[in-house]
């Protein structure tokens, strides 16, 4: 089974779509929205945008968003109005990461079909069906002093969340995002409070990590400095999860100080999901590669994801989206073309947002999903 791409013209906005059905009984899709027309105000391209979401959703009945993500060029200004324009019932991540296309905003979106959406009493947005209820959280943030504090409090307060949902940090989260203010400056507290956190829940060297992005981001308030989105699966079994290590190309995280999986993927009846954390240019000896070198670094992140890949016993030909981060907006058009190169039509956002570490001028993260056959387990 070859998951479909489909590319599609709207009024001022063009989206890419990744398409898998494996004939059970939930279809998944992946939509990439961007603007056309980068001259038009904001309140214009920000209306092409919604009006572009409701005509996917005509193309493709019965289906559900899950979870979705704002790129904005300007949170402080633009923030508001996406909360106004769009009510729907799912978790939307919004953080200033401007599109390099020159536009003032783009979105991410990820669809389902025959799924029961609804938001928690414990404030997480949920997606159930069959034994699963998948659990989405989108712009937590705080205003406590330092980013340390905020990460920490976030880390306390999604704990809290899943205790009463049922489920545990170390057993149940299988994907993160963290949004630093200023990450040259910032990043340094998030990971602290990250390894302290995870210490305290049994989240080791000796045991695993979380699937994660550390990268640049703003919110509308220039006062929080970390904001976190998180994914987690109430009913999951152990063995439904693995981790990637990829050792030919990367080293562990926690070889440098940090605590996160290169990559996790979780088996179901039917399909594998493989969540790829944000991967730059790095050796096996955590060591930066090609510093200073926008193509090499570019070549080498692609390598380095591939191998996670293959790990997972997947290809690109199984990603169903990606969000690749520049640290310098002057990379665009050479990355934009190598990227088009290599995956034409693939749902791709590049955004402007500085990687954790100064030398690294790029990193990407994706998700592949692949249809499996392994009836032991749990259908999706």
């Amino acid at each position: 089974m070859k998951p479909k791409l489909i590319n599609l013209d709207f009024k001022d906005t063009r989206a890419e779509v990744f398409c898998f059905d494996c004939g059970t009984d939930v279809c998944e899709y992946h939509a990439m929205l961007h603007v056309s027309d980068q001259r038009l105000p904001y309140a214009k391209q920000l209306e092409a945008i919604m009006n572009a979401y409701q005509t996917l959703l005509d193309k493709l009945p019965g289906t559900q968003a899950v979870f979705k993500r704002y790129f904005l060029s300007d949170a402080a200004n633009q923030a508001d109005d996406v909360i106004v324009a769009d009510v729907t019932d799912c978790a939307k991540s919004i953080i200033q990461q401007a599109p390099l296309d020159g536009t003032k905003i783009a979105l991410w979106v990820y669809l389902m079909t025959n799924v029961q959406t609804g938001m928690t009493n414990s404030g997480l947005y949920e997606v159930s069906h069959g034994e699963f209820r998948h659990l989405y959280n989108a712009s937590a943030h705080n205003l406590a002093a330092n980013s340390e504090y905020q990460m920490r409090l976030l880390f306390n307060e999604y704990i809290m969340q899943l205790a009463e949902e049922g489920c545990k940090l170390s057993e149940n989260c299988i994907r993160t995002w963290l949004f630093v203010n200023d990450i040259d400056l910032n990043y340094g507290g998030v990971v602290r409070a990250r390894n302290q956190v995870f210490f305290t829940q049994g989240l080791t060297v000796h045991t695993h990590f979380i699937a994660s992005t550390g990268i640049g981001g703003r919110q509308q308030d220039p006062n929080v400095l970390s904001q976190m989105d998180n994914y987690a699966i109430a009913g999951i079994r152990q063995e439904q999860i693995h981790y990637l290590y990829a050792p030919t190309h990367l080293n562990r995280t926690s070889d440098y100080g940090v605590s996160f999986e290169r990559g996790t993927y979780v088996d179901y009846a039917d399909r594998r999901h493989v969540f790829i954390s944000g991967t730059a240019s790095i050796n096996n000896k955590g060591e930066i590669m090609f510093p200073k070198d926008i193509e090499k670094q570019t070549l080498r992140m692609w390598e380095n994801v591939e191998a996670l890949l293959k790990e997972a016993e997947c290809t690109y030909d199984d990603v169903a989206e990606m969000i690749v981060y520049l640290r310098d907006v002057a990379d665009y058009d050479l990355v934009r073309s190598l990227f088009e190169e290599r995956f034409p039509g693939k749902p791709c956002v590049i955004v402007h947002a500085p990687v954790c570490r100064p030398g690294w001028l790029i990193e990407m993260e994706c998700m592949a999903i692949k249809a499996v056959n392994l009836p032991a387990l749990p259908q999706f």
